[in-house]
C-alpha cells in the first residue's frame, strides 16, 4: 500500500512539474496545458497550486524527478555541460518545439547576463525566436556584439541581424554592436584585408573579450531549416565543397565535422564567424537547440568543447544520453 501511495505521489509530482514548466516558463494557458495533459482546466489549476505549495515553483522551477532533473544530471555527468531540458510531448510540431525551447532560453538568459559583460550573439532562426522571448533585466555597461556578418548577394542582412541584436539590447538596457560585413566573403584574401581595418578590429576586439556567447547549431537536415542554408548564403559550389569536406553543421556560420575539426573546411576561410578556438575561450557558451535532426551537430559541438550550457527539448535530451 505504501508503494502505491508513493507511486501516486510521484505521478502527481510529474504532472505538477510539467504543468508548472508549461505555465511559468513557456506562457501556455491553462486550456492548452489541460489539452496536453488530457485533463481539465480545474485540474491544471490544482496542479499549479500543488506545485507552489510543495516547493516545485520558487524563483525557478525545480525538477526533483528522473524525467527532467535526473535527465539533466545524466547529461552533465556524461557530457560535462549544464543542461536545461524543456518538457515536450512527442506530438508537438518542430516549429512549436523550437518556439518552446527558445522561450525557455530567453527566460534563462536573465540569470546569466549581468552588468559589465560583453555578450556575443549569433543570428539565426532559433536565436531570433530567443530574442522575442527575453525577459526585462536592467544592466549597466553591458554590450551585445554580433558574432558573424549577415549579408549575402541578395540582401545586406543588416535589418534581420539588427532586429535580433536590438531586442537583446532593449531587454537588458544594454549597448549593441553590429558587425556590418557579409556572412561569407567571395575571396579569403578579402576577409584578411577587412580584418586589418580599424573599424572591423574594434568589433573583433569586443568579441575577444566576450563573457558569454549565445548561439544555435546549423544543420542541413533540420526540419526547421537554419537560415544560413535557406537564405541564399551558400552557392551550389559551396554545398559541394561542404559535402566533400564532410561538414555536418555550423556555429555562427563556421562549419565543423562530426569529430569537431573545422580548420581545413574550405568555406571557413571565407566565413566571418569566430574561429572555434576563439569560441572555446569564452567562459560561458550557451547553445539553444531543438529537434532530433540536430543530434549529430549537438553531439559534435559538445565533444569539441564548444558548449558549456545547452537549452534543449526533452526528446533531443533523451537521444543525447541514450545514443
Amino acid at each position: 500500500m505504501a508503494k502505491t501511495e508513493a507511486q501516486s505521489r510521484d505521478s502527481k509530482l510529474v504532472a505538477a512539474l510539467t504543468a508548472a514548466q508549461l505555465y511559468y516558463m513557456q506562457d501556455k494557458t491553462m486550456e492548452v496545458i489541460a489539452q496536453e495533459l488530457g485533463t481539465s482546466r480545474s485540474s491544471v489549476s490544482r496542479l499549479l497550486s500543488f506545485a507552489r505549495e510543495s516547493g516545485l515553483v520558487d524563483i525557478r522551477i525545480n525538477s526533483p524527478l528522473e524525467r527532467l532533473g535526473m535527465l539533466e544530471q545524466r547529461i552533465r555527468d556524461r557530457h560535462h555541460v549544464a543542461a536545461h531540458v524543456v518538457p515536450m510531448p512527442e506530438i508537438v510540431s518542430e516549429v512549436e518545439r523550437l518556439e518552446r525551447v527558445a522561450l525557455t532560453a530567453g527566460r534563462l538568459l536573465s540569470q546569466f547576463v549581468d552588468s559589465n559583460m560583453i555578450v556575443g550573439v549569433a543570428w539565426g532562426s532559433t536565436i531570433s525566436a530567443v530574442s522575442r522571448g527575453l525577459t526585462q533585466k536592467e544592466t549597466h555597461n553591458t554590450t551585445f556584439v554580433q558574432l558573424n556578418g549577415a549579408g549575402n548577394t541578395q540582401t545586406s542582412g543588416v535589418e534581420y541581424s539588427s532586429d535580433i541584436l536590438q531586442r537583446f539590447g532593449s531587454a537588458f538596457g544594454a549597448q549593441v554592436q553590429q558587425f556590418p560585413v557579409p556572412a561569407f566573403f567571395d575571396d579569403p584574401h578579402t576577409r584578411e584585408a577587412m580584418w586589418r581595418e580599424r573599424s572591423t578590429r574594434r568589433v573583433l576586439d569586443l568579441q575577444a573579450k566576450m563573457d558569454i556567447a549565445v548561439f544555435s547549431l546549423g544543420s542541413p537536415a533540420a526540419e526547421v531549416p537554419s537560415r544560413v542554408y535557406v537564405g541564399g548564403y551558400l552557392s551550389r559550389d559551396d554545398y559541394r565543397s561542404l559535402r566533400e569536406d564532410n561538414a555536418i553543421g555550423d556555429v555562427a556560420t563556421v562549419f565543423f565535422r562530426a569529430d569537431g575539426s573545422w580548420r581545413d573546411i574550405r568555406v571557413n576561410a571565407r566565413a566571418t564567424g569566430p574561429g572555434l578556438d576563439r569560441l572555446r575561450r569564452v567562459p560561458r557558451r550557451v547553445c539553444v537547440v531543438s529537434g532530433i535532426p540536430k543530434l549529430i551537430s549537438l553531439r559534435s559541438a559538445i565533444a569539441a568543447d564548444l558548449v558549456t550550457d545547452v537549452v534543449l527539448d526533452e526528446g533531443l535530451a533523451r537521444r543525447l544520453v541514450d545514443d
